[in-house]
């Protein structure tokens, strides 16, 4: 008899063990692997400490959960009012039980990922039973992106609020749904996305003026963030116009940093920079992949599914190793697309909805930058995609194993310093 089982409710023990696996993963690449790797030249030497979970953003948390907001008009300085507050507040309230800002933070996103993971399975169960719920619960635990449940960022707490809101208002629970819904804004701005998407599903369903009413309730966290920012600096904007320090004035689809990216994955990085072919095996051992590929589609049936299937993760690994993250950034957001197009009709309309919402805000930033993030925190392609691999599991398993590889890889890099996403 399995204990675990025995004692913890139908469906927990797997989503504890999903959520304490990948961690587990995690916290050894962060602070038994990474510290063996010398000091990069332009980066720290990672260390057994909780500082390995500290990186980029990480730091502008800190500041706001020990020394508050701060902004000025020179947007030239990049200033802390640019990240929204629930999360440093939730961290903050943590620090007077007794622990470190560090500590209090860990503890803050990596709850909140848990609970994100219970929520979306039982939301998935409901609709699809318990083997599909495992797929997508098992997808959003071992995507290798969601490092940024873990480490200090807000991806954890983001996804809690946005998959409580979306499953509430799923089900018609409208004072939750406007409750989780102003908590999402009020941790990161991309948490908009929900108002359109409740109010297109408000009007296509009928809803009725409840309905209406918690999509419009969605706002109050920003809004309370910018009444906040009018009183303090004057500024009831002064999140957006911080902003300018990272992107400039870049708005609308960033055509060149896409453009860039897709010259990266098929001639290198070399040949771009140098404006021709100065490196011919980058484009040579592609074009090799890619006749690989062909020849065995073209013998798929002869050499029978195992092999064809073997060969194909083969291939996307060499790929993979070939072209670098840019091979992940552009299916992880274009294919998210098609992905969440083609499962429109077996997916809720308001997650529908909301994941293309989403996706419209990181195509119009105006940067590229941390697009594969941002796509992560969209709940509406964990679910598309825990779908597809519910319908074909003998190619969810190696991907699983994939997506293990990028984990582990991406938890050295972060304790490294060294960018992710």
């Amino acid at each position: 008899m399995n204990i675990g089982k025995y004692f913890l409710p139908d469906g927990l023990f797997f989503i504890i063990v999903m959520w304490l696996s990948s961690r587990l993963l995690i916290a050894i690449a962060m602070l038994l692997i990474a510290p063996l790797f010398p000091a990069p030249s332009n980066s720290v030497a990672a260390t057994f400490s909780w500082d390995v979970f500290y990186a980029w953003d990480s730091d502008w948390y800190e500041k706001i959960m020990t020394s508050g907001y701060d902004f000025s008009s020179e947007v030239k300085e990049i200033h802390t009012v640019a990240f929204f507050p629930l999360f440093p507040l939730l961290s903050r309230i943590v620090m007077f039980i007794g622990f470190s800002p560090k500590v209090a933070a860990i503890l803050v996103n990596n709850s909140a990922f848990l609970a994100t993971l219970i929520v979306l399975y039982r939301w998935a169960q409901e609709h699809y039973g318990t083997s599909t719920a495992r797929w997508i619960t098992a997808t959003l635990a071992w995507c290798p992106y969601s490092l940024y449940g873990t480490v200090i960022y807000t991806e954890g707490l983001f996804l809690l609020c946005t998959t409580s809101a979306l499953r509430a208002f799923d089900k018609k629970q409208y004072i939750w749904a406007g409750f989780w819904g102003a908590l999402s804004t009020a941790t990161r701005l991309p948490g908009v996305a929900l108002i359109p998407a409740f109010l297109f599903v408000s009007w296509k369903e009928c809803r009725g003026i409840k309905a209406y009413i918690a999509s419009l309730s969605v706002g109050l966290g920003i809004s309370l963030y910018s009444l906040y920012c009018q009183i303090k600096f004057g500024d009831a904007l002064a999140f957006i116009h911080a902003q300018k320090a990272w992107r400039g004035d870049a708005v609308g689809f960033a055509w060149q940093g896409w453009w860039q990216m897709l010259m990266q994955i098929t001639i290198g990085y070399t040949n771009f920079k140098a404006g021709y072919i100065k490196d011919p095996l980058h484009p040579l051992l592609l074009l090799i992949i890619i006749g690989s590929a062909c020849l065995l589609w073209r013998f798929r049936l002869y050499l029978g599914m195992v092999k064809f299937r073997n060969g194909v993760c083969f291939l996307w690994l060499l790929l993979w190793l070939l072209a670098g993250d840019e091979l992940l950034k552009i299916p992880l957001v274009f294919g998210g697309i098609y992905l969440l197009w083609l499962s429109r009709a077996k997916i809720p309309l308001v997650t529908v909805v909301y994941g293309f919402s989403s996706l419209a805000l990181i195509l119009n930033t105006g940067i590229t930058a941390s697009a594969e993030r941002y796509a992560y925190g969209i709940v509406s392609l964990s679910m598309a995609f825990g779908l597809l691999l519910a319908r074909y599991p003998r190619w969810g398993y190696p991907i699983m194993y994939f997506f293990g590889i990028l984990m582990l890889t991406f938890s050295i890099r972060f304790a490294r310093d060294l960018w992710v996403a």
